[in-house]
């Protein structure tokens, strides 16, 4: 059976399939100032996207066996980056992320996480690949299921559980936010801290925001919603480019602690959230 990958860039629903591209849809980003910086590319459209998740696999084996796990620090305020230093600190004891070719991905290895998520974009549906899952095991990851590559955010965080962790961080992206409420369900029922990172958020719609709303740290990503309607309920906001937010306390514990051991200069002052600035974000198209 041919291996297959849908995964979310740029809005763009991304179709990989052994060791090619096989379909793009339209994204729904015109210009993003990350993605320049990143790759390279001013306006984005299907063939840019197409070029962009073909050179994360020529670079960082993204689908492939070969796939790199590079703990290096890529973007400032990337939840991988916040989790990574977090575990790192002790404020948090375990991570339960996605990967391509592994789905659900529960870890207490900081390098792991980062080696996962540094170049990751939003998988919707993965296939089992096995160099990339035998990388995972040996480097103190366990898998929700093996053989299928499953995505079940919380079903991981239950398994987190199982394995005697209690303060666990968990990666949701948009298009799974109702995993959310289940999550939060869960976390009264089983006893545990579970910070939850809301990520990959460009696609998400008005139906999405009760289940966001109820994150610890939100990525706006390229969404307008998330800036106008999760922005104004936030305690802190680090990153204007890409705003991310902490809604509840402990977000904003996870977000201080991160800053502690950031290590290039940052300002601090009071507002109203959200602070944007023009032309500094993502542009959508209309």
């Amino acid at each position: 059976m041919k291996c297959e990958h849908i995964v979310q860039c740029c809005g763009a629903r991304v179709r990989v399939c052994g060791k090619r591209v096989e379909s793009v849809s339209e994204p729904r980003i015109h210009q993003c100032p990350l993605h320049e910086s990143l790759y390279g590319v001013s306006n984005i459209d299907k063939e840019a996207v197409k070029k962009t998740v073909e050179t994360k696999m020529q670079r960082h084996g993204f689908c492939c066996q070969h796939r790199v796990f590079d703990d290096t620090i890529v973007v400032p305020y990337g939840a991988s980056e916040i989790i990574m230093t977090c575990m790192e600190t002790k404020l948090l004891d375990c991570a339960v992320v996605v990967c391509e070719g592994a789905g659900t991905v529960i870890t207490s290895n900081p390098s792991l996480v980062q080696g996962i998520g540094a170049h990751l974009t939003g998988i919707i549906k993965t296939s089992p690949i096995k160099k990339i899952i035998k990388h995972i095991k040996t480097s103190n990851g366990r898998l929700l299921d093996s053989t299928t590559a499953k995505i079940d955010q919380a079903a991981g965080v239950k398994k987190a559980a199982e394995l005697g962790f209690k303060k666990i961080a968990v990666t949701v992206a948009g298009f799974q936010a109702k995993q959310i409420t289940r999550i939060r369900l869960l976390e009264k029922k089983l006893g545990v801290e579970a910070t939850v990172f809301s990520v990959c958020n460009t696609c998400t719609t008005e139906n999405d925001m009760r289940h966001i709303a109820q994150a610890d740290i939100v990525t706006a990503s390229a969404s307008r919603i998330i800036r106008g309607q999760i922005g104004p309920k936030a305690l802190i906001q680090v990153g204007v480019t890409i705003p991310v937010f902490a809604l509840t306390e402990r977000g904003k514990e996870t977000i201080l602690a991160y800053l502690s051991r950031f290590n290039d200069k940052i300002v601090a002052f009071r507002t109203h959230l959200p602070y944007l600035v023009e032309q500094r974000g993502p542009t959508l198209k209309s």
